[in-house]
Parts: structure tokens; C-alpha cells; sequence
């Protein structure tokens, strides 16, 4: 077990490894460098796929580290059905992915860059759905939300990669934040930190009073990442990413991270009303609005971008189902969907990079110029349209199977799966046809066969999908089978075959075919008539967003000029007034006031002597008419501080006070006869009096706290530990240079940065206002000669 752990650790780490060598194996080797980081992914593939064997008999693989055990924390791991698939889908398919890129970006000035953001997409996604630990988890999917603001953003360079990216990381970080409050609301309920203990808690979870508010939340943080109704909109704009990122995003990676944990968590919030009504309705519902957006699109990868909102939002309303038949469907729908959006994805990216635009309008008659293309696109095509002898067929079938019913509920989300299939069906040929069907028409490159980087990831993809068709019955014992199972927390024994299924299913299919065809066959008129409905319906989240940006933006300026009015006067103000509330308001709120102090009837004369140049330095303070006299006027309270320290036996505490003076009175007299001050004293009658109750407030608080302090019980442990230890330990005799130094070392050292720091500070600022001074001498020599 301790070689599987160590084994499996390294293989996460994989992907982190890629991206730091990315840079350097791209420098040296070129595009010809992607050949030799896809071993990096490789090697994960091949390492999970060993558990595949034990995985399907029943087994799960569990290991980690513990890392703070006192909070039941850890950094660990388990594989079960639903985690392997995932995991052999963002190993496998980001194996591909990497060597697309390298004939994608080939020549690309960034293109180790690009390496290193997409490996640690791979590494934060392959983390997300393999972690067992709450914590883990979080971690990893906030990082999913990071790396896909780096790669959306990749080129930088253009305001609307630059929007795209900020609208990802703002919906998906949010829904992130929900995440770790339901996350957290879990916890608290079931008193377990991983996954696979909170599977025994599904009882405890769903009649806990907060479970609908952990039910809200978590399915908050999974409809930002898998982009449902009504947060859709950022997912089609993340198509300003390069063509690599947007396959992978779309086939095997973040926007699959919701369902994934819905799948995950699907036997401990599942099968109750909320869970059967939320998920079905907002599924259905990004459903049909993905397909109907799908079909107004021109640019390819917009349309399959929509599409993938669509089949998200089919897989939240099967799980939503939750019957066996409908986990089974996902299941299958869920690995079919990987493989034929990332064929569709790249197959857009080879017409992209080969004819130079997307433009479905644009483009025809490629076929004679691209056979190889166009055959990946049909074979692609036809497992997306849910067509035999394809993987996709076997889904769409028990899609139906599993939804067909006599009530209303059943009839309605069925009509809804069928029409939002039947779109599917149009975009899919639209894509696969449009481009390569007629006369060649003139493109802004001539079009030409692409090479063996960019067609070997999609050709595989789409022979995979054919071959999990044909073998059905390995691919259901291996893939389907044990997804369903980890989702259910049951045995699956539904069995799938290439086999059509008599009656209401095959009807469905067929009336889905017919439909497909007939929207095809209309696709012009239908994307009009779209395009009519949408401008009637006004805009829609994408725009909402942009206000609610904006008008964010707008409420923090205001807010900031309320707060940061740019008046040192104002912030001190507020400084002290904070410290007064402090000191004053607990104590008279909770009753904690000290007791009136009895005065001292042993004070002596020099006593008296000290006090009374005490309040002969503070009367000079008050009196004085200009601000130098007032600054050596305030240094006498720190000496006559110094002297009590003196008199009462503490002569080092005396030395530092006789220092800490001395420097503040020379500073604040070289500061202030370098700034242009009024010699007196300018502020109104209002604001002394005010200033003159603020300081009084505060001098009082400070008297209650010390009062109260020396009025508590003396607690000596302290004393007696660092009276013991200081000689034996800090081999120091003097103990408060021992506690300075040694016991309180690192926060002497921080209260010297501060000083240091400050100190710059006030150089760089005293610079700044000569350098200013000597530009208006130059421009007016009237100034210097006043100067």
C-alpha cells in the first residue's frame, strides 16, 4: 500500500512537473517538444489505468498523508469507479490535448508558456477528482478557476481574452467561495473531512434543519463550473482561448467538475424533493437554452461551445433523476460526450488554423482538400447526433430509457430531451457537412490537409468512440458500469449493448432523428428566426454581468471616497476614535470598570518634582505658538516617564525611554523644518474642541486599562519561567535583554522592520517633496530665490 500511495502521489505530480519543464523542453526542442512532454501525461494514464482491474471488481483504492491530524486534516486520496473514468478521461484526453497544442501554437512566441499553464490545468483538475479530503478539494478546484483565467487569457493582448478571463474567474471563484461554505456546512453536520466517509452520513446529511442551505450552496459552486442556467454565458466566451484550451476545457476538465461533484455526492444530498426538482428543472432548462444558442451561431467553435451547455445540462437533469437507468445514461453520456466534443473541438481548430477562419458562412467544399478532416468530423459527428454503430447511440437510447414515463413530470423533461437532441442533431452535421459539402469557396488560407500533431488527437478520439460502440459490453464492465456504482453507492447490472430497444425508446430516437434532419434541412431560416426571438428577448447574464461589474466598480469608488478621502486628519481621526470606543465602551458595557485607585500616601518630594515637570512640559505643549516649541515641549513627558522608570528601580527601561525621546524629538524637529507648515495653529474653534475630546477619550481608556491591569491578580508564571530559564537557556543574566533577544527574538525583529521600513518611508517621501521642489525651481527661478 505504501508503493501505490507513493506511486499515485507521484503521478499527481506529474502534470506540476510538466509545467515547470515545459519552458525548457520547448526552447530546445521546438513544437517537436510536445512529443516528449506528452509522456508526462502519458505516464498517469497508464499508472491509473492499472487500478482499472481491481477497480471494476468492487475494490476502491485508497492512500495519503495525514497533515495536520489534530484537525483531522490530510492530504489523501481514493479511486472508485466515478474517480478512475475521470481520471483516465483528463490523463488520456490531455495526452492528446499537449500534442495538438505543440502543432497548434507551432511557432507561437508563448508556447512553452502555454504548456505550463495547460499542465497545471491538468494537475489542479486531475487533483479535483481524485481528492478525498474536503480540503484537497477545495484547494484544487479554486485552482482549476485560476489556471483557466490564465489559459482563457492567454492572449493577453486583446481586450475581449482579457474579459472572457475575468468573467471565468468571477463566476467560477464565486460559485468556488459557496462550495467551501457547503463544504464546510457538511462538516459540520456529519463531523467528517473526506468523501469517502461522508457516504455513511446520507441519512444524518438530508434530515439535518441546514440541509437545503448546504444543498443551495453546493450546487452553486457546481453550476459556475459546469456553466448551468443561469450561469451559462461565461462558458461560450471562454472560447477566446487558443482551440487546444477549449477542447479540453469542454471534453475532460473544468466544466465536467460540477457534475462530478454532483455525481460524488449524489448518495449522501440525493433523492429528496429539493434534490429531484432543482437539478431536473435547471438542467432542463440550460438544456434547451444551450441547443437554441447553439443553433444561431456562425463560428464553429461557438456552436460547440453551446452545445456543451446543453449536454452539461443534460447530465444535472439525469442525476437529478437519480433512478437507475438515469445514473446509467449519465454514465454513459458523460464518456461518450468526452470523446466526440473533443474530436468536434479540434476538427474546429484544424479548419481554423488550416483555411484561417471559423465562419461557418464562409466556408465550403473542403472535403476535396481536407478528406481526413472531414472523416473525423463525420465520425464525430454521427456519435454526437446519438447515431449507430457510435458510443453516443448507446447513450441517447438509455437516455430515453430512463426518462420515459406516464406522468406529467417524465412527458415533460422528455419533450425536452428530445427537442434539445434534435438541435444537437442540426449543430452536429452543421459542423461536420457545412464546411466540407459544395463548390470550394476562398478562405484566408488555402486550404490544405492538416499535420500529424493536429489530426492524431481527434482521430483517436473518434475511432474510441466507434470501438466503445462495437465493444460495448468491456466498455459498459469497465467505464459505465463502476461510474454508476460509485454514484449510486450500489451494484450496477444494467446491461448495454448495440441492441435497439423496442417501443417508446426506439420511437424517441427515431421522432430525434427526424426532427435533426428537418432543422438541418431548415438551418438558415431556423438560425433567422433565433436571431429574432433573442433580440425580442432582450439581453440576457452576459450583459447582467457586465452591469453588475460596473456597477461594482462604481459603488467601490464611492465607497472609497467615503473612506480613503485622501486627509491625514480624517484617518487619525478615526484612528483614535476606534482606540477610544475600544478602551471605553467593553468595560462600561460589561461591567469591568476599576475600582477608584486610593492615592499613594508615601509620595516623596522628588516624586512630586517629577510630576510637576510633567505638567509643566504638557502646559508648554498647550501654550506653545509654533510647532517646534510644541515638539521639545512633548519630549519632556517621555523624560519624565523616564525619570519614574528611574526612581522605581528600572534603569534599562529608563536608558531605552531617555533614547526613544531624545530621537523622536530630533526627527519630528528635522521632518518638520522640511515641510511647509503654517507657523500656528489654523484650525477652527469646532475642530480643537473635538481634537481635545478625542485626546482626552483616549487618555482615559489608556487610564482604565492600566488601571484595570494592575488592579487584576498578579500571575507569575512568566516571571518564574524566564527568572529559571533565562541563564540556563539564553545563557543571559540581565532577563529583559534575554527576553528581548531570545524569547522575543522574532518579534523584536519585526518591531525593528517596522521602524526600518517607516524610516524609508519618510525618506523616500522627504526626497520626493525636494525633487518636486527643485522641478518648480527650475521652471520658476522666483521660487529658489525665495527658497
Amino acid at each position: 500500500m505504501a508503493d501505490v500511495t507513493a506511486l499515485t502521489f507521484l503521478a499527481l505530480c506529474l502534470p506540476f512537473a510538466g509545467a515547470l519543464a515545459a519552458p525548457f523542453v520547448i526552447r530546445i526542442f521546438g513544437a517537436n517538444g510536445a512529443w516528449l512532454l506528452a509522456i508526462a501525461p502519458l505516464l498517469a494514464f497508464l499508472h491509473f489505468l492499472r487500478f482499472a482491474p481491481a477497480i471494476t471488481g468492487g475494490e476502491v483504492v485508497a492512500g495519503g498523508y495525514a497533515w495536520v491530524p489534530s484537525y483531522n486534516l490530510s492530504f489523501s486520496w481514493f479511486l472508485d469507479g466515478l474517480s478512475l473514468a475521470f481520471a483516465l478521461l483528463i490523463t488520456g484526453i490531455g495526452t492528446l490535448i499537449v500534442l495538438y497544442a505543440g502543432g497548434y501554437l507551432k511557432g507561437h512566441k508563448d508556447q512553452g508558456r502555454f504548456f505550463s499553464f495547460i499542465f497545471l490545468f491538468m494537475g489542479a483538475m486531475l487533483g479535483i477528482v481524485v481528492s478525498d479530503s474536503f480540503l484537497m478539494l477545495f484547494v484544487f478546484w479554486e485552482l482549476t478557476s485560476i489556471t483557466s483565467f490564465l489559459l482563457i487569457g492567454f492572449d493577453h493582448e486583446r481586450a475581449a481574452a482579457r474579459r472572457a478571463a475575468l468573467q471565468a474567474l468571477v463566476v467560477t471563484g464565486g460559485g468556488g467561495l459557496c462550495l467551501l461554505a457547503g463544504l464546510l456546512l457538511l462538516w459540520n453536520i456529519s463531523g467528517v473531512t473526506e468523501m469517502s466517509q461522508l457516504m455513511r452520513f446520507g441519512d444524518a446529511v438530508r434530515g439535518s434543519p441546514i440541509y437545503l442551505t448546504a444543498l443551495i450552496l453546493v450546487l452553486a459552486g457546481a453550476f459556475t463550473k459546469s456553466a448551468q442556467f443561469p450561469f451559462h454565458f461565461w462558458l461560450p466566451n471562454a472560447m477566446e482561448a487558443p482551440t487546444p484550451v477549449s477542447a479540453y476545457l469542454h471534453s475532460a476538465t473544468m466544466v465536467k467538475a460540477g457534475v462530478y461533484l454532483l455525481m460524488r455526492l449524489n448518495p449522501v444530498m440525493g433523492a429528496t424533493p429539493a434534490w429531484e426538482i432543482l437539478l431536473p428543472f435547471f438542467g432542463g432548462l440550460t438544456l434547451v437554452v444551450g441547443t437554441a444558442l447553439a443553433i444561431r451561431q456562425t463560428d464553429l467553435k461557438l456552436k460547440l461551445a453551446y452545445t456543451t451547455v446543453s449536454s452539461l445540462g443534460l447530465l444535472v437533469m439525469l442525476i437529478g433523476f437519480g433512478s437507475e437507468h438515469a445514473v446509467e445514461a449519465a454514465a454513459i453520456y458523460l464518456v461518450a460526450h468526452s470523446l466526440f466534443k473533443g474530436a468536434m473541438f479540434m476538427v474546429a481548430g484544424i479548419i481554423d488554423h488550416e483555411t484561417g477562419t471559423r465562419d461557418i458562412t464562409r466556408l465550403a467544399g473542403l472535403g476535396r482538400a481536407m478528406p481526413l478532416t472531414w472523416v473525423i468530423a463525420l465520425a464525430a459527428a454521427l456519435s454526437m447526433a446519438g447515431l449507430p454503430p457510435f458510443f453516443g447511440f448507446l447513450a441517447k437510447e438509455e437516455i430515453y430509457t430512463a426518462l420515459i414515463g406516464g406522468d406529467v413530470r417524465a412527458l415533460t423533461f422528455t419533450a425536452v430531451t428530445v427537442f434539445g437532441n434534435a438541435l444537437m442533431f442540426a449543430v452536429a452535421f452543421a459542423v461536420a457537412l457545412k464546411p466540407f459539402l459544395g463548390r470550394p469557396v476562398e478562405t484566408p488560407i488555402h486550404p490544405h490537409e492538416a499535420p500529424v500533431l493536429l489530426w492524431l488527437g481527434p482521430a483517436v478520439l473518434a475511432a474510441l468512440g466507434l470501438l466503445a460502440a462495437i465493444f460495448s459490453s468491456f466498455t459498459h464492465a469497465v467505464l459505465s458500469s463502476p461510474i454508476s456504482a460509485a454514484i449510486r453507492q450500489t451494484p450496477a447490472d444494467i446491461d448495454v449493448s448495440l441492441a435497439l430497444h423496442p417501443g417508446v425508446p426506439l420511437a424517441l430516437s427515431a421522432l430525434t432523428v427526424l426532427l435533426g434532419i428537418g432543422i438541418y434541412w431548415q438551418l438558415a431560416r431556423v438560425r433567422a428566426a433565433m436571431a429574432i426571438f433573442l433580440i425580442a428577448a432582450g439581453r440576457g447574464p452576459d450583459h447582467g454581468f457586465d452591469l453588475a461589474i460596473s456597477g461594482l466598480v462604481r459603488f467601490a469608488g464611492r465607497l472609497m471616497r467615503i473612506l480613503q478621502p485622501g486627509r491625514l486628519q480624517i484617518y487619525i481621526a478615526c484612528t483614535f476614535l476606534s482606540v477610544a470606543a475600544i478602551l471605553i465602551i467593553p468595560p462600561v458595557v460589561y461591567g469591568e470598570l476599576p475600582h477608584p485607585p486610593a492615592w499613594p500616601a508615601d509620595v516623596g518630594l522628588y516624586e512630586w518634582a517629577v510630576l510637576l515637570i510633567a505638567a509643566v512640559g504638557l502646559a508648554a505643549v498647550l501654550v506653545a505658538r509654533d510647532r517646534l516649541t510644541a515638539i521639545v515641549s512633548l519630549g519632556i513627558q517621555g523624560f519624565a516617564v523616564a525619570m519614574i522608570f528611574l526612581l522605581f528601580g528600572a534603569p534599562d527601561l529608563a536608558f531605552t525611554q531617555f533614547m526613544v525621546e531624545t530621537l523622536s524629538v530630533v526627527i519630528l524637529a528635522l521632518v518638520i523644518t522640511r515641510l511647509r507648515l503654517s507657523p500656528d495653529d489654523q484650525r477652527p474653534l469646532g475642530r480643537s474642541l473635538f481634537d481635545a475630546a478625542l485626546a482626552l477619550a483616549c487618555g482615559l481608556g489608556l487610564t482604565l486599562l492600566l488601571l484595570r491591569a494592575t488592579q487584576a491578580p498578579f500571575n507569575d508564571a512568566l516571571t518564574v519561567f524566564f527568572n529559571a530559564y533565562s541563564k540556563s537557556i539564553a545563557h543571559g543574566a540581565n532577563v529583559v535583554n534575554v527576553i528581548i533577544v531570545d524569547f522575543r527574538g522574532t518579534d523584536t525583529l519585526g518591531e525593528i522592520a517596522v521602524v526600518a521600513v517607516a524610516g524609508l518611508a519618510i525618506l523616500a517621501l522627504i526626497r520626493i517633496r525636494a525633487g518636486t521642489e527643485r522641478k518648480l525651481a527650475a521652471n520658476d527661478p522666483a521660487l529658489e530665490t525665495e527658497g
